[in-house]
């Protein structure tokens, strides 16, 4: 049990105008299915596609807590949060990573 990891990200839209943060067990599955459409209709209405930000813990209610903690930020202050990390607000997820199993 000690070896779950909780990520809470952040993802971002191509023109950086807008931010969702959530928090996961599986990054990788989350950025997929929010560049599919499927991961919020937040996400998918504003095109939230790139993750420029990520955090891990291993307590799933310190994620939450810490989820809740940057949504109640301004926006400003999450900038500089992303910036200290990913000055250049790279995506963090290549475009063509897919977690779903290949057939070869």
């Amino acid at each position: 049990m000690g070896d779950r990891r909780y990520f809470v990200y952040i993802m971002t839209s191509k023109s950086l105008s807008t931010m969702y943060i959530g928090v996961t067990n599986d990054v990788g599955r989350r950025v997929f299915e929010h560049r599919s459409g499927s991961g919020s209709e937040f996400a998918k209405g504003y095109r939230v596609t790139r993750l420029v930000y990520v955090e891990e813990y291993e307590d799933p209610n310190e994620a939450i807590a810490r989820e809740k903690q940057l949504k109640g930020w301004k926006r400003i202050r999450k900038n500089e949060l992303v910036r200290a990390a990913n000055p250049n607000w790279e995506d963090l997820m290549p475009a063509e990573w897919d977690p779903r199993p290949r057939n070869n």
